[in-house]
């Protein structure tokens, strides 16, 4: 095997890039490890271009079980379809790679990322290095190197952790988890779930992240000089003059059919389609350049309107959002909670539904040996929404990330289990769409947890910021960018949070990187939109209801002894499945003793009620009716709760000697008795007398001159009577 070894030192620990014969046939290759954390990352070009009129660009993210040093836990016992984490891991690297292509490539391009073994660091900043450094030093032509790095900050210190693990993450003191790529002292892609942290702290936070790009971006570039190939070249594709020439005829109209006034896409799809069938009559064979054509006629003119005349497509001020219309509830009963978002277009239904703590979803990941998430996010997006037919049901990459994005921005306000147990999911349905619906559904999911009485933090409300850029002093930062200036612009800045502060951020561009100064003027603009839908949604609910929706699930809880779980789950769960087919509940027992009892009306109750009588822990004084068990020569078995039983010795039934124990009770008869006394053993000792004196009068007893089998009255012996079975 040859190999080449290069290594950087970040963050306290070292970065190792090798270069071996490994994977020879690809078009370039990287084993990096960073801690034990290995991954693999390899680059390939195909050899014929396809007929086709975008980027053939695919990136994959592999998760190996053994990288954990785990067998799967799927029926198979091997890796399956990619989990969520792993296809999210995959889009980060997508998003910060794929603007530094030239578009004009048809050839299919694949980068894929295989975890080969991973302990507390993240891969995915791997990921996006390592396909950093197989791009630049193969023969594959880019616009890279591209670094990437983590940023944390923890709650009441002023200073930011580089790389932080993944404990260190889950702390609850973390406050920020901040993924940041960039190159060239610009920023090309960002990731961030924080808890309600100040504009302050992120553009803190970003320039600390830039700084260790700048590191990263000195050791590729030194690695690109020693082994980088030359790069292949790309066909040229210039336009033909005769499809410029046929814009001639629409050049008069272009300006004024396009802003019109009008949002959404349908008058732009409509001046091109007229453009492109003019085209075609002529030169049938370039409908698709004809397109791209029209497109980049079309980004031209939007980019020098807004930056030089403040002037959007649909007619809106720079900073103006378009109108709002928010509403909690109101859908159906049934539902445990509703909410509709307008912005615009942009139209989102948002439903929560809550569950037991047993309805939470099982990961079963690399990075975490089977935990349990109670909070779920679902987004989903039907070809309906933007006008189209296609296919439903299923999931893609965009839904799951976009689901995430919006489940990012809510998990900070989420209240914590030991307040709120219950599994919370959530599901937004985007039913119409003219830009961020991810955004959209952050909003509706608010309504709908506050109209479920989930007594959240803080409501979040989202906005999507754009840009046309043209250089560091002439651009345009838009607020709430619509369909043609999602498409057509140089970014998508999505920004959620409370008014405290931020909770999530995703940052993409197709430019080759965004000054930081510019997204912290973004940050800025958009606080100020998010304030302004806050005011709209609390206008629709001001805050959480105070009770929950009738249809929703009651949860009690209690806690036992953890030496008595044993007992409540009886052997082979015979005793939690009798409480659970009486009473109809669910019933989630944790390994520190905590119990939660899921149901409807007061069935939790009862079961809370036949839990804590099986568990309970007596002491003196206690008073307690119960069924006589068992009758013995020296007393009577009294039934407490549970499996626990006390003993009336023959001296406790009454304030007089009597002769026998059968003359006072009989099985199964109900009496009330008092704890006596808990002995050095754990035996619970009653008494009738003391609770009850007339007790053995009522039967019609009198004193008896026959001495009984327990010995004498007073002193030791009455407490430790002689003749007790082996269960005494």
């Amino acid at each position: 095997m040859t190999k080449k070894e290069y290594s950087l030192e970040l963050g306290g620990k070292t970065m190792t890039a090798t270069f071996t014969d490994l994977a020879e046939q690809a078009s370039g290759s990287v084993i990096l490890r960073y801690g034990d954390t290995t991954v693999l990352v390899t680059a390939v070009m195909g050899k014929k271009e396809k007929d086709m009129d975008y980027f053939p660009l695919t990136v994959d993210f592999e998760e190996k079980f053994y990288a954990a040093g785990r067998i799967p836990g799927s029926f198979p016992r091997r890796e399956g379809r990619p989990s969520d984490d792993a296809i999210l891991s995959g889009r980060v690297i997508d998003r910060t790679i794929r603007p530094l292509f030239n578009p004009a490539i048809r050839t299919d391009i694949q980068v894929v990322a295989t975890v080969l073994s991973i302990d507390a660091e993240d891969p995915d900043t791997l990921g996006v290095i390592g396909a950093s450094i197989a791009l630049a030093t193969s023969d594959i032509p880019w616009g890279g190197p591209v670094s990437a790095i983590r940023i944390g900050k923890k709650k009441g210190s002023d200073a930011f952790i580089v790389n932080p693990i993944f404990t260190e993450r889950a702390q609850t003191d973390m406050e920020l988890d901040l993924l940041l790529c960039g190159k060239d002292g610009a920023v090309t892609m960002i990731e961030v779930g924080a808890k309600e942290v100040s504009e302050e702290v992120l553009a803190g936070a970003f320039a600390a992240g830039m700084e260790e790009i700048e590191k990263i971006q000195k050791f590729q570039g030194e690695l690109v000089r020693a082994i980088g190939k030359t790069k292949r070249s790309i066909p040229d594709r210039t336009i033909k003059p005769e499809i410029a020439d046929a814009f001639q005829e629409f050049e008069s109209r272009f300006e004024s059919s396009i802003y019109n006034g009008e949002a959404g896409k349908a008058h732009i799809h409509a001046l091109s389609d007229e453009f492109i069938k003019k085209v075609v009559e002529t030169m049938p064979e370039d409908a698709k350049m004809a397109a791209q054509y029209f497109e980049e006629r079309l980004e031209i003119l939007m980019r020098q309107k807004a930056i030089d005349e403040k002037k959007r497509v649909d007619g809106r001020g720079m900073d103006e959002i378009r109108s709002l219309y928010a509403q909690a509830g109101g859908v159906s009963s049934v539902l445990h909670g509703s909410g509709i978002f307008y912005r615009g277009g942009t139209h989102v239904f948002s439903a929560l539904t809550l569950g037991s703590p047993d309805d939470a979803q099982l990961i079963d990941s690399i990075e975490e040996k089977q935990t349990k998430k109670r909070f779920m996010h679902h987004y989903n997006f039907p070809p309906y929404s933007v006008g189209e037919t296609g296919r439903m049901g299923g999931l893609n990459r965009r839904m799951i990330g976009h689901g995430a994005l919006a489940e990012k921005a809510l998990s900070a306000v989420i209240p914590p289990k030991e307040i709120f147990p219950y599994t919370i999911r959530l599901v937004s349905e985007a039913f119409a769409s003219n830009g961020s619906t991810s955004m959209g559904s952050v909003c509706a999911s608010t309504l709908a947890l506050m109209d479920g009485g989930v007594p959240i933090a803080a409501p979040v409300a989202g906005i999507a910021m754009g840009i046309m850029y043209d250089s560091p002093d002439r651009y345009a930062i838009l607020t709430d960018i619509q369909g043609p200036e999602d498409e057509h612009g140089d970014m998508d800045f999505k920004v959620a949070g409370t008014a405290r502060g931020v909770t999530a951020i995703q940052l993409d561009i197709k430019l080759d990187g965004v000054p930081v100064p510019m997204l912290v003027e973004g940050l800025t603009k958009a606080k100020e939109a998010r304030l302004k839908i806050l005011e709209t949604m609390l206008t629709a609910i001001p805050s959480s209801r105070a009770s929950l929706s009738p249809r929703a699930p009651k949860i009690v809880s209690l806690k036992v002894p953890v030496d008595m779980i044993g007992m409540v789950i009886g052997p082979s769960g015979k005793n939690i499945k009798k409480i659970q087919e009486e009473t109809g509940v669910t019933v989630t027992i944790e390994d520190d003793g905590t119990i939660f009892i899921t149901g409807i009306g007061d069935a939790p109750e009862k079961a809370a009620a036949m839990i804590a009588e099986m568990t309970r822990v007596w002491k003196a004084g206690d008073v307690v009716e119960g069924p006589v068990t068992r009758l013995m020569n020296f007393g009577a078995f009294v039934k407490l709760g549970g499996k626990t039983e006390g003993l009336v010795h023959i001296s406790e039934i009454a304030p007089f000697r009597i002769a026998t124990v059968e003359e006072a009770l009989a099985v199964g008869e109900t009496v009330k008795v008092v704890v006596k006394e808990i002995d050095d053993q754990g035996r619970v000792n009653l008494s009738i007398k003391m609770i009850d004196p007339e007790f053995a009068t009522r039967k019609g007893l009198k004193p008896s001159d026959t001495p009984h089998n327990g010995g004498g009255y007073g002193g030791e012996r009455n407490n430790k009577p002689r003749g007790r079975d082996s269960r005494w």
